[in-house]
């Protein structure tokens, strides 16, 4: 049944496959011996999907935003580790993990906005 919550729902599926890619890149980062940062990027990376997925069960609409709140910031603190990736020449490419966290961040953005104006309406009424 998840598995049919994740193809269904754009959200599910960019951060299962992003969660995907990550842990290749941490397995690339752990084979260079860069242990601090392959664990910091795998439970931030990780996180974003596990929130989101946490948030389509959440308890209210506050708790729903609350949930994606959390992802939006794991999605943050992955995209620090990822460009010190970028910029330090030691480090795999990971310009395309990037890429789909962009637009990860995106449809966060656009989920937060779009639930908060619809909580502050119905709260208006």
């Amino acid at each position: 049944m998840q598995e049919l919550r994740i193809a269904e729902n754009p959200l599910l599926k960019s951060t299962f496959a992003f969660s995907l890619q990550i842990i290749d890149n941490c397995g690339q980062l752990q084979a260079l011996k860069y242990y601090p940062l392959a664990n910091q990027l795998f439970k931030s990376g990780t996180s974003i999907g596990a929130n989101a997925i946490e948030a389509q069960n959440a308890e209210s609409k506050a708790d729903f935003i609350h949930k994606m709140k959390i992802a939006a910031k794991e999605a943050d603190e992955a995209q620090y580790w990822l460009r010190l990736c970028k910029y330090s020449e030691r480090f795999p490419d990971c310009t395309a993990l990037l890429n789909q966290l962009d637009e990860i961040t995106r449809i966060l953005g656009k989920i937060l906005t779009t639930s908060k104006q619809n909580k502050n309406r119905s709260t208006d009424q």
